[in-house]
Formats: structure tokens, sequence, C-alpha cells
């Protein structure tokens, strides 16, 4: 293994080891609460916005040097099944991700004021309360299961130690900042993707969901595997 770590791929660990640091011990324990404490809420959230900027950039940066043909190292076979994966995973993620961001989400950012809603949890969040968070991890283990090299593991690997992660943080956070509000939501809402539903807490409303965001989503989809070559220099599909 000595020559897996070597000068890029050594930076592509560090970068990975600060990824998860920062989303793992200073935005999802305690630690959060006593920097905020002192810098104030909004100052926190300045600085971890700031501080996640510089994440996703260093870890770009070290991925992209980290495979080159100098650094690149293999650590398994990838059958071609596995290759689909992105492409599968990505048909949810993309719904997902685009449901988040366009529907009222009590998981975001100050989130917490739609907690005092009548019915908080609608369209996507009926499905799971962590849409975008699914929408990263789902995005990360079809790349994970696409690549076999170790600086993917590393890259793919640390965002799905994140996305996870962060649901759990999240909840604590929402619980905290609005304790009933919360205990209402998510006594109608569940992590695991339709699981509320199944369990009879909840209902499926595809309306609620719309078939305009369904149609944003397969856009932004054929736009991503179309895109893919040019951009990331290999085909979306096998």
């Amino acid at each position: 293994m000595e020559d897996a770590f070597d000068p890029a791929m050594t930076r592509m660990a560090i970068a990975a080891g600060f990824w998860v640091l920062l989303h793992v011990v200073v935005a999802g324990s305690p630690l959060r609460w006593a920097i905020a404490g002192r810098i104030g809420e909004n100052g926190f959230r300045g600085l971890f916005s700031v501080l996640s900027f510089v994440g996703i950039v260093w870890l770009s940066i070290a991925y992209r040097q980290a495979t080159s043909a100098e650094s690149f190292y293999g650590i398994r076979y990838v059958e071609t099944w596995m290759m689909w994966a992105p492409t599968a995973l990505m048909i949810p993620a993309v719904i997902f991700f685009v449901g988040s961001l366009s529907q009222p989400n009590p998981t975001m950012v100050k989130g917490e004021r739609f907690l005092g809603s009548d019915d908080p949890a609608r369209g996507i969040f009926r499905v799971t309360r962590h849409p975008m968070l699914w929408s990263f991890l789902l995005w990360a283990v079809g790349h994970f299961i696409a690549n076999g090299d170790l600086a993917s593991v590393f890259l793919f690997g640390s965002i799905m130690i994140v996305a996870a992660a962060g649901m759990g943080s999240i909840d604590r956070k929402q619980a905290k900042r609005d304790p009933e509000g919360w205990r209402r939501f998510a006594a109608v809402t569940s992590v695991v993707p339709f699981m509320a539903i199944l369990a009879g807490k909840n209902r499926l409303v595809v309306s609620e969901i719309g078939w305009s965001r369904i149609a944003l989503a397969a856009a932004i989809f054929v736009a991503l595997v179309a895109a893919h070559p040019y951009v990331f220099g290999v085909p979306a599909t096998p």
C-alpha cells in the first residue's frame, strides 16, 4: 500500500478527513452549540458555509490530482453492472433534490419556521424528511459502487458518511430549536424513505410532489447524462 499514498493521495485523504470532521464533529456535536454560543448563530452559519465551500473546492482539486495517471491507485475490479449504479440511483436522487428545494423544507437552514404549519410534511417530505441528504447519499453510493480506485473511496465515502450522519444531526438540532413542532413533524415522517408511509403514519400523494417537479427532475437527469462526458471526461453510462 505504500504506493497508494503518494503526495496527491495523501492530500485526498486529508481533504476527505477535513470534510467529515467539519460536518460530523464541528456541526454535528455539542461543539456546534459551544461555537455558536460564542460567535452567535448567524456567525456560526456564516463560518460553516465558508468552511464548507473551502471543503468542496479542496475535495474537487484533491480528487482530480489523486485520479491523474501518475497517482491513480485501483483497489478493486469494477463489473459492468456496477457502472449502471450511478444512473439508476441518480433518478430518485434528482427527484429528492428538486423536491427538497421547491417545497417548504423544515430540515433546511432556518427551516424550523415551517414546523408550525398545520401539515408540515407535504409532497416529498411524506416520503422522507431528509430528501436533500438522501439525494447526496444516493449520488455518492452510486459513484462509490462504479469506481474502484482509492481516491473515489475517500471522496464518495466521506460524502456518504456526512450525508448519513447529517440526518440524525439535523433531527437533534431542529428538535432543540422547536421541540413541539419537531415532535409533530417527526411523528408523521421517517428518515428512511417510505417507512412512515408503510407504517401508516403518512400517505403518498404524488400530486403534492407535482408532475412539474418530476418533469424538471427528468430534464436535469437527461442534462447531467449528456454533459457528463464533457464535464468529467467519462460517459455516465457504460
